[in-house]
């Protein structure tokens, strides 16, 4: 079954965050997506907070910036969050963009290299392993967690260009793909997925997670193109209009082969409440 969630975007004020975290979970919506952009909101933070105020609905960070982060420090905090949410995180980690990554003094000059050493380090310390490293960027001396999580969680990895596709195929236990991902461009990321996993030899679950720009109500068209032209979308696609509109994209790229699609709403959404349940309540259940 392709799972569904929709994006509480950072250019939300956070105080906004539970109000809509309660209303998805409410309207039984599956999966509710955070960002942590710079210089909005702290993924992990409202992360946290998000959980805390429901019950059942599935948090996820779409992504967390590696050179932001510690390698030991993001990996503490994504233990932290799995122990005392078990079952209901997802997280992701990524390059981040690297013209903030300039402007806070942590650009790194290969960003492959660090994603790379970043995951091999994290997912060996979610698995309660003692790690030695002296990487390029990630170094350990006799590192180990002292409450990992009972089980090794999935940890997903963002993606765009070919190389890193192939990098979290081989590293990752999931991707997670931008909204300006259309159908045909997912058909060629998925295949760039498997064949990072084949030369790993990775054989398990690897979760395909995408965004999708997606807008509802009378002035749903409008919004929707506005958001194309303020992000000077390469390759926009999107749905605007009825649940069955929104429905019949989300199928389109769960043929083209996405295990989750989260929907984008646009940047002045006047609504977010009543767009998480649109999607939990009138969406959902015209998707298999």
């Amino acid at each position: 079954m392709t799972g569904l969630g929709v994006v509480f975007r950072p250019q939300v004020p956070p105080e906004r965050l539970r109000d809509v975290a309660v209303a998805a979970d409410e309207a039984g919506l599956e999966q509710l997506w955070l960002w942590e952009d710079c210089f909005f909101e702290s993924g992990v933070a409202s992360a946290a907070a998000a959980l805390a105020w429901t019950r059942r609905v599935r948090v996820g960070v779409g992504l967390l910036p590696v050179p932001l982060r510690n390698v030991a420090l993001a990996t503490m905090e994504t233990a932290t969050l799995h122990r005392l949410f078990p079952g209901r995180v997802a997280l992701a980690v990524g390059h981040g963009v690297q013209e903030w990554m300039e402007q806070v003094g942590a650009r790194a000059e290969s960003p492959m290299t660090l994603l790379r050493e970043h995951l091999t380090a994290m997912r060996a310390l979610l698995r309660g392993e003692r790690v030695t490293t002296d990487g390029r960027y990630v170094r350990l001396d006799d590192v180990a967690l002292d409450w990992p999580p009972p089980t090794a969680p999935a940890i997903l990895a963002g993606a765009t260009g070919p190389r890193t596709l192939r990098l979290t195929g081989e590293c990752a236990d999931g991707t997670v793909l931008t909204a300006d991902t259309e159908p045909d461009a997912l058909r060629r990321a998925r295949e760039l997925v498997e064949e990072g996993r084949t030369a790993a030899g990775r054989t398990g679950d690897h979760e395909i997670v995408v965004y999708l720009h997606a807008a509802t109500g009378p002035d749903a068209a409008a919004r929707l193109e506005a958001e194309f032209d303020r992000n000077a979308s390469r390759t926009p696609f999107g749905a605007a209009g009825d649940a069955a509109a929104v429905a019949d994209a989300v199928a389109r790229l769960a043929d083209a082969g996405a295990d989750t699609v989260v929907l984008q709403p646009t940047a002045d959404e006047p609504d977010l409440e009543g767009f998480v349940r649109f999607a939990a309540e009138q969406v959902r259940p015209l998707i298999p």
